[in-house]
């Protein structure tokens, strides 16, 4: 039995379902049923009742999930502490694009000074991608742009952000538009699963607009992209104002004004519910919670 194995039956478990399991989880269907396998040989014991495309757990099953999910929790803190997290360690965050170009820096600068022997390393990916490495235990701590739907996760509220729309300074236009007449425009948009994207989606709902609505000239996976192709004349977009600024300054962007609504969101931080943060982590996050402003 190995820490892998337990955490491939606990997400079969709670889903009831093995290929739920493996989106989740994102690893084969075969290699989720191998391992759910093993644990049966191990235990001499059947842990799913297959019933067509239902699995029913078993009296067996019940009994391993109690443990297994204290289990789980125990060997990321043990693991931890192998590792030397205290305070004297390194931290590595989960980040979306625009927390990690500009809100994070901030914070781990100060923090550091506090703390020189502290050592921090950011992994990037999009905010869904953040969410689902913490809910794998992947990841400890993130930092995204908007909440998804996943009952593991805790959403603590960080940051107040603005979305504005942005356009390349040759656009002819001159003065403020309704979102809806910005949605005739060619549009660039981020990929699925960025929190900038799925946040204007949600905005537009509420203004009664799908993205079938829109004119998208394209969809690309990171904020420089967006920028560039902004700046091209390629399409306006809708972004972080944040990530913006600077180009707005310098008149390398410019913000397109709208007449109807105002696009804030937060930015959140997230780990997973029902486990000890290590020190290091704890400490730093109760550094940002108390100290936070917008840099």
């Amino acid at each position: 039995m190995n820490i892998h194995q337990l955490i491939s039956f606990v997400s079969v478990f709670k889903n009831r379902s093995f290929s739920t399991a493996s989106k989740e989880l994102r690893l084969t269907q075969p290699t989720i049923s191998s391992q759910i396998k093993a644990l049966e040989k191990e235990f001499d014991c059947s842990l799913f009742d297959r019933m067509g495309k239902t699995i029913i757990p078993t009296k067996e099953a019940e009994i391993l999930y109690g443990h297994s999910v204290g289990i789980i929790d125990a060997a990321i803190r043990i693991r931890e502490a192998v590792g030397k997290m205290d305070i004297n360690s390194r931290i590595v965050i989960g980040a979306s694009s625009v927390p990690e170009a500009f809100l994070l820096p901030h914070y781990v600068t100060d923090f550091r000074r506090k703390n020189p022997s502290i050592f921090f390393q950011v992994h990037i990916s999009d905010s869904k991608g953040i969410v689902d490495s913490i809910s794998r235990y992947e990841l400890i701590l993130g930092v995204v742009g908007a909440k998804f739907e996943n009952e593991e996760i805790n959403y603590i509220p960080f940051v107040k952000d603005e979305l504005i729309v942005v356009a390349s300074p040759s656009l002819s236009i001159n003065g403020a538009m309704t979102l809806r007449e910005i949605t005739k425009l060619p549009m660039v948009l981020r990929e699925e699963g960025s929190g900038t994207r799925k946040e204007t989606e949600s905005i537009l709902n509420s203004k009664g607009i799908s993205l079938s609505d829109l004119k998208v000239n394209g969809i690309f996976g990171s904020m420089g992209a967006v920028k560039q192709a902004v700046r091209e004349g390629f399409g306006v977009s809708v972004m972080s104002k944040f990530s913006v600024a600077e180009e707005i300054q310098h008149k390398i962007l410019k913000e397109i004004k709208l007449t109807d609504i105002h696009m804030k969101r937060l930015f959140y931080i997230v780990t997973r519910k029902n486990i000890t943060l290590p020190r290091a982590y704890d400490t730093f996050l109760k550094y940002v919670l108390t100290e936070w402003k917008n840099p």
